[in-house]
């Protein structure tokens, strides 16, 4: 866990867990002899991946942006994907003191399994149930007609155990576009990987954050064509990014990819060679 205190928003970013995917797929048309100097494979050619949801504590209001992955589809699936949850959200939740109940929003930036899995749990009997009960959970309209709709590419990511449940007891929130949140904390669209992703921007005493979703999941894929196989509009991500970017680059931006395995912040710079991600 690593706390950051943007003016008055105290933000955390937790971990649950990580997991791997194959790096032909995360670097879309970019040759494995450039991608494997920045993220070298394991022998299944697999690269090492974080899931780092965002905690934000606005007031007395918690926010808790992605919910991470869990083990409701079994061990074929957790084998598959190389997932180790022996860091988790829920203990990462339970050192801040905080449990379940005490979460106010929760915002999906969209519905994959590995962004929204904790979206449910399954209860003592055994039936599968929102975990957030106080919650609303923040998506955006597109994004869940597209994952109650989907189609055989996207259909592997989209759970239904980790949506359905949701919508049933009727915590969706659904928004079009950009929306303020909390004061200081809106969603804004940033479409390719999905339709319907959106990122989290934090603003507060002139300080900027935003959350980027899988339009940056690492830091790695910050160079403008590297772009996953796995987005579904690859050449809407490359229009996003070239509107976001700049903004972000200029205005000093506090950039968090969700996927780095290492480093949480960034600053986009814009060198000879185009964009990188440097630490913070």
């Amino acid at each position: 866990m690593q706390r950051y205190r943007l003016g008055n928003l105290e933000v955390f970013f937790l971990q649950d867990g990580a997991f791997r995917l194959d790096g032909g797929a995360m670097f879309g048309v970019v040759p494995k002899v450039l991608w494997s100097k920045v993220a070298p494979p394991d022998e299944a050619n697999r690269i090492p991946l974080t899931l780092r949801p965002m905690l934000v504590r606005v007031g007395e209001k918690w926010v808790l942006v992605e919910t991470g992955v869990d083990d409701k589809p079994g061990e074929k699936h957790r084998r598959i994907y190389a997932i180790d949850r022996s860091t988790n959200l829920l203990a990462a939740l339970k050192a801040l003191g905080l449990t379940p109940e005490d979460i106010d929003l929760v915002v999906n930036t969209h519905l994959h399994f590995d962004h929204a899995g904790l979206n449910t749990v399954r209860d003592e009997a055994g039936r599968i149930v929102p975990l957030f009960r106080r919650a609303r959970y923040v998506v955006q309209r597109q994004e869940l007609y597209d994952a109650l709709h989907p189609h055989e590419r996207s259909r592997a990511s989209y759970l239904p155990e980790n949506i359905e449940p949701v919508l049933e007891a009727g915590l969706f929130e659904e928004v079009e576009g950009e929306a303020e949140l909390l004061p200081g904390v809106r969603v804004v669209p940033l479409p390719g990987h999905t339709l319907g992703q959106q990122g989290v921007v934090l603003e507060s005493e002139g300080q900027r954050l935003v959350y980027t979703a899988d339009l940056l999941p690492t830091f790695a894929h910050a160079p403008l064509p590297y772009i996953m196989a796995y987005d579904l509009y690859p050449v809407t991500t490359l229009e996003t990014r070239k509107r976001f970017y700049p903004v972000w680059a200029e205005e000093g931006y506090l950039v968090a990819p969700p996927h780095d395995p290492t480093y949480a912040l960034g600053r986009l710079v814009l060198g000879e060679r185009g964009y990188t991600l440097v630490p913070v």
